[in-house]
C-alpha cells in the first residue's frame, strides 16, 4: 500500500489522479487532500477516500466545508502553512503536486526536504526553482516522477539508457487550437476560442498557455532540469495528432519513443506506480485506425511565447520567473475578459525586459521576483 498526498485534488489532474486511486484502492491509500475553492467538490472527495488532513486556499471557506462533512473526521488547515502541511504529512509515501503556479514551490521543497517522492504536475516549480528543487532532491535521495505527458514519455524513453549518451530531446507539441494561423489571425481571439484544445481534456490557465504555446516554453525549461541538459538540446516537434508523447535521440541517432491515446492518467499511473505498470481502462492505441503521424516545425515567430521560454533559458537567474509570473497575471487578466490575447506576450517581454536580474536567486528571491513583475505589470498595463 503506497500513502499519498494529492495538492490540488479538485483540478484536473488532481480528479484522474483520484481516478487512478479509486481503480487501484487496495494499493493507493490516499491520506491528504488540497484545493483552492471548490468545496463541494472537495467535500464529495472526503467523504468518498476518507484522508487524514485537507487543505483549502481560504480560511473563509472552512465553516462551508465543515458542514458538508459533518460527522467525518478530518483535520481542516488553510492557506499555504496548511498547503505545506499536507505535503509533508507524516504518513505520506508520495506528493502529487497538481496545484497551478508558482504556489507549488514551497510544498514541494518541504516535502523533499521530509523525505517524501514527488509525482510532478507542476511545472512552474522547475521553471522557477529548478537549481534548488533538483539539488534538494539529490541530497534527500528522494524522486522526481514527472506527471506531464511529454515529461513523463521522455522519462520512459530513457528507462535503462546511459543518459550521457543523449544526444538531444524532442519535446513534441499539438500546436493547440491555433496551430497554422497567423499573428493577424491571432489579434481578435477570443476567451472561448482559446479554451478549446483539440486534444487534451486540461484546466482553463493550461490550455491558455497551450494556445500561447508558451506552456511549450515552460516544458523546454522543466525538462532542462529534468534530465540535466541544455534548454539548446530540447528541439520541439509539433505532432498534430497527439499520439508520440515525446522522444529522445541518442548520439549514434536512434531515436527511443513513447506513444499512447492522449489520456493523463497514463503517465499519473505511471508516476504513482513507477517502476511497475498496471492495466489502464480506456480506449488503447490502434495503429490501423491512425493511418498517419505528421510532423511539422513550430512557428516562434508567431507564437513568441515559445522564443521568450527559450531565451529565458538561456539568460538563467531569475528571468524564468520573469517569464511565467508574467503569463501567469497575463492569462488571468485574459481569463477575465480584462486583455486581449495577444497582450500576453507583450507583458512576458516587458517583464523579462524590466524585471531587476538575479543570477543564483534564492527562494525569496524567486518569490520577490514574482512580486516585482506582478507590480511592474500592475504600473504599466492599465
Amino acid at each position: 500500500m503506497k500513502n499519498v498526498s494529492i495538492l490540488g485534488s479538485t483540478g484536473s489532474i488532481g480528479t484522474q489522479t483520484l481516478d487512478v486511486c479509486r481503480r487501484y484502492k487496495d494499493d493507493l491509500n490516499v491520506v491528504a487532500l488540497a484545493c483552492g475553492t471548490r468545496i463541494e467538490m472537495l467535500a464529495e472527495q472526503i467523504k468518498e477516500f476518507n484522508p487524514e488532513i485537507v487543505c483549502v486556499g481560504n480560511k473563509d471557506l472552512v465553516p462551508e466545508l465543515e458542514a458538508l462533512i459533518k460527522g467525518y473526521d478530518v483535520k481542516i488547515v488553510t492557506g499555504m502553512d496548511g498547503l505545506i502541511e499536507v505535503a509533508t504529512i507524516k504518513s505520506a509515501d508520495i506528493v502529487l503536486t497538481a496545484v497551478v503556479g508558482m504556489m507549488g514551490i514551497l510544498p514541494t521543497i518541504n516535502a523533499i526536504k521530509a523525505g517524501k517522492d514527488i509525482a510532478l504536475a507542476n511545472k512552474e516549480t522547475l521553471v522557477c526553482a529548478g537549481h534548488i528543487i533538483m539539488k534538494l532532491a539529490k541530497e534527500n535521495n528522494v524522486s522526481i516522477l514527472p506527471v506531464d505527458s511529454e515529461h513523463s514519455a521522455i522519462f520512459q524513453s530513457l528507462n535503462g539508457e546511459n543518459k550521457k549518451q543523449v544526444r538531444k530531446i524532442l519535446l513534441t507539441a499539438s500546436g493547440g487550437p491555433f496551430r497554422g494561423k497567423t499573428r493577424e489571425f491571432l489579434e481578435n481571439v477570443q476567451l472561448e476560442d482559446a479554451l478549446k484544445h483539440p486534444n487534451w481534456s486540461m484546466g482553463r490557465k493550461i490550455t491558455i498557455d497551450s494556445s500561447t504555446m508558451v506552456n511549450k516554453g515552460l516544458e523546454v525549461i522543466e525538462a532542462k532540469w529534468l534530465f540535466g541538459v541544455d534548454a539548446s538540446d530540447v528541439q520541439v516537434v509539433v505532432q498534430p495528432q497527439s499520439v508520440i508523447h515525446s522522444m529522445v535521440e541518442f548520439v549514434d541517432g536512434g531515436v527511443m519513443a513513447q506513444l499512447g491515446t492522449p489520456d493523463m492518467r497514463l503517465p499519473i499511473q505511471y508516476a504513482l506506480f513507477y517502476p511497475d505498470r498496471r492495466p489502464l481502462n480506456g480506449e488503447a492505441l490502434d495503429f490501423y485506425k491512425l493511418r498517419e503521424i505528421t510532423f511539422e516545425k513550430p512557428d516562434m515567430d508567431t507564437f513568441v511565447g515559445l522564443k521568450m521560454a527559450y531565451e529565458a533559458a538561456s539568460k538563467g537567474g531569475n528571468i524564468p520567473t520573469a517569464l511565467n509570473a508574467a503569463n501567469e497575471y497575463a492569462v488571468a487578466k485574459f481569463l477575465d475578459r480584462k486583455i486581449k490575447y495577444l497582450t500576453i506576450y507583450d507583458m512576458i517581454r516587458f517583464a523579462m525586459d524590466n524585471v531587476k536580474f538575479i543570477d543564483n536567486p534564492s527562494v525569496e528571491e524567486i518569490l520577490n521576483t514574482e512580486q516585482e513583475v506582478y507590480k511592474l505589470l500592475e504600473e504599466n498595463f492599465k
